[in-house]
């Protein structure tokens, strides 16, 4: 789904009601009725059980959205009420049309004029589960001031407590820049009205954002831009859902593909092990892995399903150089590759690596020391005779670049698109936000996921998540994309399950099911 800037998404909406004559007082009700469901469906995820929901509403059309999900809230049986930044004699158009209405369904309403309010209410007011961020939209620029600068701190002041679901954009956010310019909201979900706004996906913007769901407003398919090379996409589940179809019942294990994982190494033998378990958790049909000679017997004991053979190892129990003897037994047709997950950085690793480029008989998935390797030389993986899916964190991507990664934090897109121009692979840039780039096509980005998630081992989950698509038939670009979403989506339920703090990557591992069954129909 493309990003469009404040400019573009107002253009589409002022076509939609002039060519489609659809009037603004129904685009209100179609966003504010969508945000309510955001919000039912975040409050049944995190199993909150009959919260009190608070909307914050601005003067404007931002605010008007508020007002038409609170009346929907109350519909649904939520114990939901209004706070107003601002004085309501102001608020005018299609808001004061909502806010009639939602006066009428009895909704409660508090007017908080002035930013005394505000800081009384910081100091007094009962704790709430769920705040809706209404207050500024897409139109705001400039640091807030007065009732609208109180009640943004009066969210930030409740954040510990309360779960923020901001409505287009976090209050206090450039929907163009993704630059704070003042006090801003930090959410954990941003359900952004009709497209996503490409300040939303700035670096800048990425600790106030959270994760990002669309309210579709009914927008025909002859009135979205074309989708380019310079454009982002967001990964969502509509998309996601388009690329399954059911299995046939008269099936197969070879139906489903073989995926070879190579890696392990040293004190790394959890990294190949996480990779297999994720595999096998993802409907790969068959699953090998070709690990040093000391650590078959973990990983085959961690995962049952798989053929692990062990290969030439080290003193130090890392790959032998004559290891690449037992991989090239697995070069055989119809057969996908991932190399290394816990590899280590030993000498052996590059020659192992180029070997591989060179002879795989099918795609490959890069990660972790098989990356560091290739330091500075991007360019070697077009050596590769198969497609080749590259997973670096912001770090590989330095290394391979001949950057830093504060440089590659600084601007995650172009680091993503050069490094795709110069090794000719589909990329997968990893962190808050994950970017997946490949040359020539719009950057396709995933907000899913949470901070819980930052632990090592999670890429290795990645890694296997991604081998096991492609095993399954899906070209690397839609395997990177299926994976990089399932894996955050995990996430998120590993997190809400056990918090945050305590979700490891074999939690991800376990909650991959319940990923893929919330989605998929089977």
């Amino acid at each position: 789904m493309i990003a469009v800037s404040s400019v573009e998404m107002r253009e589409l909406e002022r076509r939609l009601m002039e060519e489609y004559r659809v009037q603004g007082v129904e685009l209100m009700e179609r966003a504010g009725m969508g945000v309510a469901t955001c919000v039912h469906s975040f409050s049944s995820d995190n199993e909150l059980t009959d919260p009190r929901v608070l909307c914050i509403a601005g003067r404007g059309n931002n605010g008007g959205d508020a007002f038409v999900a609170a009346r929907y809230l109350k519909k649904l049986g939520m114990d939901v009420a209004v706070w107003i930044a601002g004085d309501v004699a102001q608020i005018t158009g299609d808001a004061a049309f909502h806010l009639s209405k939602l006066k009428a369904a009895k909704v409660r309403v508090t007017h908080l004029p002035t930013l005394d309010d505000w800081r009384y209410a910081i100091e007094e007011a009962d704790s709430v589960e769920i705040i809706v961020d209404g207050i500024l939209g897409t139109g705001a620029h400039g640091p807030a001031r007065g009732p609208v600068a109180g009640a943004i701190q009066f969210i930030r002041a409740r954040a510990a407590t309360s779960l923020v679901i901001s409505i287009d954009v976090p209050s206090g956010l450039n929907a163009d820049t993704g630059q704070a310019e003042g006090d801003v909201v930090s959410a954990d979900l941003t359900a952004t009205i009709g497209l996503p706004k490409v300040g939303l996906f700035a670096p800048t913007a990425t600790n106030w954002v959270g994760a990002v769901e669309v309210v579709e407003l009914g927008l025909p398919p002859a009135l979205l831009p074309r989708l380019t090379e310079n454009h982002c996409a967001l990964i969502g589940t509509p998309e996601i859902r388009s690329l399954f179809c059911p299995r046939a019942r008269n099936t197969h294990k070879g139906d489903y593909g073989h995926g070879v994982l190579i890696g392990g190494g040293g004190p790394y033998t959890g990294a190949i092990s996480l990779a297999a378990q994720a595999a096998l958790r993802s409907g790969i049909g068959l699953l090998s892995a070709v690990v040093p000679r000391s650590h078959r017997d973990l990983v085959a004991i961690s995962a049952v399903e798989a053929m692990v053979m062990g290969a030439p190892e080290t003193e130090a129990g890392s790959f032998d150089e004559r290891a690449i003897d037992v991989i090239r037994s697995h070069f055989t047709p119809n057969r996908v590759f991932a190399v290394g997950s816990g590899m280590t950085r030993s000498p052996s690793t590059r020659v192992l690596v180029e070997a591989i480029l060179r002879e795989a008989t099918g795609p490959l998935v890069v990660d972790a020391d098989a990356l560091s390797a290739m330091a500075g030389e991007p360019e070697i993986f077009r050596q590769a005779k198969q497609p080749v899916i590259l997973t670096p964190h912001p770090g590989e991507a330095a290394t391979l670049l001949g950057t830093t990664a504060q440089a590659v934090q600084a601007d995650r897109m172009a680091a993503a698109r050069e490094l795709a121009a110069r090794s000719g692979a589909v990329v997968v840039l990893k962190g808050a936000g994950t970017l997946i780039a490949r040359s020539g096509e719009p950057i396709h980005i995933c907000t899913n996921g949470n901070p819980g998630m930052a632990r090592g081992g999670m890429g290795d989950v990645l890694t296997g998540v991604i081998l096991a698509f492609l095993a399954q038939g899906f070209d690397p670009l839609n395997a990177a994309r299926v994976a990089v979403y399932f894996h955050g989506a995990s996430g998120d339920i590993a997190a809400r399950r056990g918090g945050q703090l305590s979700a490891t990557p074999l939690d991800v591992i376990k909650d991959l099911g319940y990923a893929y069954h919330a989605i998929l129909a089977r």
